[in-house]
């Protein structure tokens, strides 16, 4: 086992730095599609180390930051109602619907409750038979799974006083929505490892044989990222368009067959839209007709909601790399941690937010 810190050994760093230095001959433009990656990026000065050739840009990898605006409305809608106890992780309680917060909607006296795992949720229905009990699950396909096995529980248990508002997305389809975006910049992505623990490497096959781009897994330590890199612009000098996996020490090849099964029992794609990016085909997970029973959508009618984005927030020029954070004028003034515009600025996870923490004094 490797101890944790060798993934942060500045002397590591430094010969992976060296060795990107070596490699690259001309500019290249890579991704990364993690907000995790993206972080650990801005914290260690990452982008300010490589070569000037390289450029870093930041993907829509926060899955708080690209649920769409409708679902948080969703959310309001349903936790604001009598006799309900809403919960969900505690990043998505200050995300601005069109007009509030969940946090607000708490401060005005609505039961909504900060949990750490859906399966509390469950637990919280048992306790409260006489009340409804919503959870909201959000996330990536790492929290899928979690969803799935929660959403099997409560039908296992019968459980009638429980649902969930489903808005999972999908990784491959907006790597895809970006790569055929007009203004696309992307030459390479680095693909977030937690993801690839689940489903492995298989699904970004077709995308880097398709837009003819490397695609390399890899994890979240500055060591990490850096080798991520490396091999990124390895391919991008060779010539080569291949998916490495960087961070094979966690993400196998084929990923976590039994959670992908579990998925599959419950879940059905459908398009979503992305908060601040639009609608992109078929890049979202919903419960299956097997599961209205626990569908929170269907039992508390809110499949309609429908909302603008607010003009003033450019998270979703953000989120495509389009732009940097320090690059919107809100940036800092009418939009900050304490008084977010848009969930970039919000999330543990966000590009704003990493950007307002650690560059805040140099832009």
């Amino acid at each position: 086992m490797i101890a944790p810190q060798a993934f942060r050994d500045p002397a590591v760093a430094k010969k992976i730095l060296a060795a990107i230095a070596n490699i690259t001959t001309q500019p290249w433009t890579l991704m990364e599609v993690c907000g995790g990656q993206t972080h650990s990026i801005i914290k260690h000065g990452i982008d300010q180390l490589l070569p000037e050739q390289i450029r870093l840009i930041h993907g829509p990898g926060c899955p708080v930051c690209v649920t769409p605006l409708a679902y948080i409305d969703k959310a309001l809608a349903i936790a604001a109602q009598p006799n309900i106890i809403f919960c969900s992780f505690g990043d998505m309680l200050r995300v601005p619907g069109s007009h509030q917060d969940l946090l607000g909607l708490k401060a005005q006296g609505a039961d909504i409750r900060i949990v750490y795992s859906p399966l509390d949720a469950i637990k919280i229905a048992q306790q409260n038979p006489e009340r409804e009990v919503v959870f909201f699950a959000v996330g990536f396909e790492t929290t899928a799974p979690l969803t799935a096995l929660t959403a099997t529980q409560a039908r296992k248990l019968n459980l009638k006083n429980f649902s969930l508002l489903a808005c999972h997305v999908l990784v491959p389809p907006v790597m895809r929505a970006l790569l055929n975006s007009p203004q696309n910049q992307v030459q390479g992505f680095l693909a977030a490892g937690h993801v690839c623990t689940i489903m492995g490497i298989g699904e970004y096959l077709p995308v880097a044989a398709q837009y003819h781009i490397p695609i390399v897994v890899t994890g979240f330590e500055p060591v990490d990222v850096l080798q991520g890199i490396y091999q990124c612009i390895a391919q991008l000098e060779s010539g080569r368009f291949e998916v490495e996996n960087a961070y094979s020490r966690v993400a196998r090849n084929e990923g976590n067959p039994t959670a992908q099964q579990a998925m599959r029992e419950v879940f059905v794609t459908t398009d979503r839209s992305w908060r601040g990016m639009g609608e992109i085909a078929q890049s979202g997970l919903t419960l299956s007709p097997d599961f209205d029973a626990w569908n929170a959508e269907k039992r508390f009618n809110v499949e309609t909601i429908k909302t603008v984005e607010p003009k003033a927030c450019r998270s979703g020029e953000v989120l495509q790399g389009l732009i940097k954070p320090a690059q919107c004028p809100e940036f800092g003034t009418s939009c900050t941690p304490e008084h977010p515009l848009g969930a970039t600025m919000v999330s543990t996870e966000g590009a704003c937010a990493a950007y307002y923490r650690y560059r805040r004094l140099n832009t």
